[in-house]
């Protein structure tokens, strides 16, 4: 079979392809298996279902995919990967369990910190020469600033630093770190990869066969295995994030262009519209957009508060990337008080784009 399109070898993928095989990769819910083969005891040899999953996210990405029980663990297991003083450059906006697992290690002497403005290349390119470890994130959540990749990606760096991407929000459709040059590219699969708010789930792609075989040895030691249920149904997915994320995208296209009209709402940050000051760097670096949106409430957070509590069809409700359109004022979360107060995190999901504008214009009346 000639080389698929990413739409369809997500469809395609890793299936059962012995006759009379489900069509579907089995959920395996057990832990150990019969002695003679070459899996004996899921936390240290994998399972088929993580298997179809790791190979279909893997491929996507040009990589080796080590999969983990959630984002975090995944995030964590690169950090895991630093020497006791080792200095750390992480983006100023990114999700904000990294920035917490960045600065708590800090304060324990484990490591330094430096932060790097996400669109600050040249900042980018001195971090690479003293750091040993790099964390970008984008677009960037929830300021949705994006990195130049391949300028980035191709500059020199320390011997040894590690240059980690969190795709989560762009997805593997959308942006391909390693092609770029990053060394790793990270996901929440809980996010566009699930896509039903049903799994926490995380992954990381590694360019390097050694370093994903280093991933797995820390997905062994620290506990950090996805079940096989969360697998199968990030692997089920998988099967439809093309679709899911067209939809998603003429979508937020739709509503950041009504939002930027609005005269109650300022500073949309969508980098599908014309007006994002990096469109053309989106443009340049992506296949497409995502569904996140960002904007502020001119009124501030009391307004901001009011709109999220006014929604009908948009659910009033965190993360980002499943088929629900969700909306959350995001200085009002645990360690996100330094956003401005009236800054609103949409994220659009698959329902009719007129009904989704027709719910917040009537929010934004009322």
């Amino acid at each position: 079979m000639e080389k698929l399109s990413p739409e369809s070898w997500l469809v395609k993928a890793a299936r059962p392809e012995e006759p009379g095989a489900p069509l579907n990769t089995p959920i395996i819910p057990s832990s150990n298996f019969l002695k003679g083969a070459g899996i004996q005891y899921s936390r240290e040899d994998s399972t088929p279902t993580w298997n179809a999953l790791e190979t279909i996210v893997g491929e996507l990405e040009g990589g080796e995919c080590v999969a983990y029980s959630s984002g975090m663990a995944a995030a964590a297991a690169v950090f895991a990967q630093l020497a006791v003083g080792s200095k750390i450059a992480i983006a100023d906006d990114c999700y904000h369990g990294v920035t917490k697992l960045a600065a708590e290690g800090q304060a324990q002497g484990r490591w330094r910190v430096q932060r790097v403005a996400v669109a600050d290349t040249e900042g980018w390119k001195a971090a690479l020469l003293d750091s040993d470890l790099v964390w970008l994130e984008s677009p960037s959540n929830p300021l949705l600033v994006l990195a130049d990749l391949q300028a980035i990606g191709s500059a020199p760096r320390k011997p040894g630093c590690l240059l980690a991407l969190d795709n989560t929000v762009a997805t593997p459709l959308n942006q391909q770190p390693l092609k770029f040059g990053a060394d790793i590219s990270m996901h929440s699969g809980t996010k566009y990869i699930g896509g039903h708010s049903d799994l926490l789930m995380g992954l990381l792609v590694a360019k390097d066969p050694g370093l994903a075989s280093r991933f797995r040895h820390a997905r062994l030691l620290h506990g950090a295995t996805p079940g096989a249920l969360e697998a199968y149904l990030a692997t089920r997915g998988l099967r439809t994030l093309a679709i899911r994320l067209e939809r998603a995208q003429t979508n937020a296209l739709k509503l950041a262009t009504y939002l930027e009209q609005h005269p109650a709402i300022e500073n949309v940050r969508y980098p599908g519209v014309d007006s994002h000051p990096q469109h053309a760097l989106a443009r340049s670096q992506m296949n497409g957009f995502s569904g996140l949106i960002s904007f502020e409430v001119k009124a501030g957070g009391e307004a901001a508060d009011h709109l999220c509590n006014s929604t009908r069809l948009i659910s009033h409700a965190t993360s980002l990337g499943s088929v629900e359109s969700t909306i959350e004022r995001r200085s009002a979360q645990k360690g996100q008080e330094h956003l401005a107060p009236g800054l609103i995190r949409l994220s659009v999901g698959i329902e009719n784009a007129d009904e989704l504008q027709a719910d917040l214009e009537q929010a934004l009346g009322r």
